[in-house]
């Protein structure tokens, strides 16, 4: 992966999760702990989409791919931090 890309993931990742987290009533876990959970569901909403036979092209692709898998993981977390 080029340096550039690995900014771009890591970009969309961060927005990601943070995007998540607002979204997420009660799945926040501060806005450092938000975008670390963006970034893991970058590569979780990329895993998800390819298990569906999914695909997202362009920016906003990737950033509703990322958010996906940020929320995915927020929930769950949420429901071990329950159980």
């Amino acid at each position: 992966m080029e340096s550039t890309g690995l900014i771009s993931f890591l970009l969309i990742g961060l927005l990601a999760g943070w995007i998540a987290g607002n979204l997420m009533k009660g799945g926040g876990f501060g806005l450092v702990g938000n975008l670390i959970v963006g970034v893991v569901g970058a590569f979780l909403g990329g895993f998800l989409f390819g298990l569906l036979g999914l695909s997202s092209g362009g920016l906003i692709g990737s950033l509703v791919t990322a958010t996906v898998g940020a929320m995915t993981l927020l929930f769950l977390v949420g429901l071990i931090k329950k159980g």
